[in-house]
């Protein structure tokens, strides 16, 4: 059974675990309806559409904010 010779320090355990650990960048298609970058699967922040049918009325919001 192997057993470890020293304790390992947290310094090199944890440079051991960081470098597999990287943060990913967002993944960003353009919008077929106004050809803005939008994150996938989510409604376009600029227009308000998704899969081609207009889910958030962004002119309604606007006059209701004001």
């Amino acid at each position: 059974m192997a057993v470890p010779k020293q304790k390992v320090s947290k310094q090199r355990r944890n440079k051991r675990v960081a470098s597999s650990w990287k943060i990913t960048t967002p993944t960003l298609t353009e919008c077929p309806n106004c050809h803005e970058l939008m994150a996938n699967h989510q409604v376009c922040k600029a227009c308000g559409y998704y899969d081609g049918k207009q889910v958030v009325d962004l002119e309604k919001n606007k006059t209701e904010e004001q």
